[in-house]
């Protein structure tokens, strides 16, 4: 993805936060632009980081935080997209964020993704190998059970050499399935139940919207299966 797309969905994400809202902000480079915008925008917010790394950011803007503790719902979370299909679920955790992504994904009454026009799929698991989080006693037997499913799964490492570890202290897996994932729904439960597993990078129903970014055009994308309009008003419209 360009910078330039980049800068263009992050500040047109930053246009749909409001004043005294309660934020879920996301983890990579498209979401750095997002950051910047915020903080130019100068408004009374709070945001719950998905890493350290967004962490670190926000107290260099300037951008106050708070913890999934201090709040029960967010009204907005904002993140970027490593695969997104055209029901809008979508592939995340190339940037190791993943269980903390899906975590505050699930808390926000609205969800949405900002990605390059390059990240549309027709189906999820191939052109990016799916991130899967595991605890690092559990390595070799879910990598087992992943190869007997079809995957193609690698332990990912880090510049140096040595197994990659998230925030929570976790290894994280990559697994590439050919010809890509048919139901992610049915995938992400059968993953998220292997013991050991922490969290898969497939996030199912929790988007209502992206932002795709086409040089400095952006497009507003909705799921194939629209909204009703009940759903529509439960999300303000969405």
């Amino acid at each position: 993805m360009s910078e330039q797309g980049k800068r263009a969905a992050g500040r047109a994400a930053a246009e749909l936060v409001e004043p005294g809202m309660r934020l879920g902000l996301g983890t990579g480079s498209t979401v750095e632009h997002l950051l910047v915008a915020l903080a130019e925008r100068r408004l009374d917010v709070a945001g719950v980081p998905t890493s350290e790394a967004t962490a670190a950011r926000c107290r260099e803007l300037g951008l106050p935080l708070i913890t999934p503790d201090e709040v029960d719902e967010l009204d907005l979370a904002i993140d970027g997209a490593d695969e997104i299909d055209p029901q809008l679920s979508a592939t995340k955790g190339g940037g190791g964020a993943l269980l903390r992504e899906k975590v505050v994904a699930s808390m926000a009454r609205r969800f949405v993704l900002i990605a390059d026009r390059e990240k549309l799929v027709e189906r999820l698991g191939d052109s990016f190998p799916l991130p899967i989080e595991v605890v690092p006693f559990a390595i070799a037997p879910v990598t087992r059970e992943l190869r007997s499913r079809g995957f193609d799964v690698q332990v990912r490492h880090n510049e140096d050499g040595q197994e990659s570890r998230t925030d929570n202290g976790n290894a994280l897996l990559a697994a590439r399935y050919p010809g890509g994932i048919e139901d992610p729904a049915v995938t992400d439960v059968t993953l998220t139940l292997l013991p050991g597993v922490a969290a898969s990078g497939l996030f199912v129903e929790l988007a209502q919207l992206a932002l795709i970014a086409s040089g400095d055009d952006v497009e507003v994308v909705r799921p194939a299966s629209e909204p009703t309009s009940e759903e529509r008003e439960e999300t303000g419209g969405w």
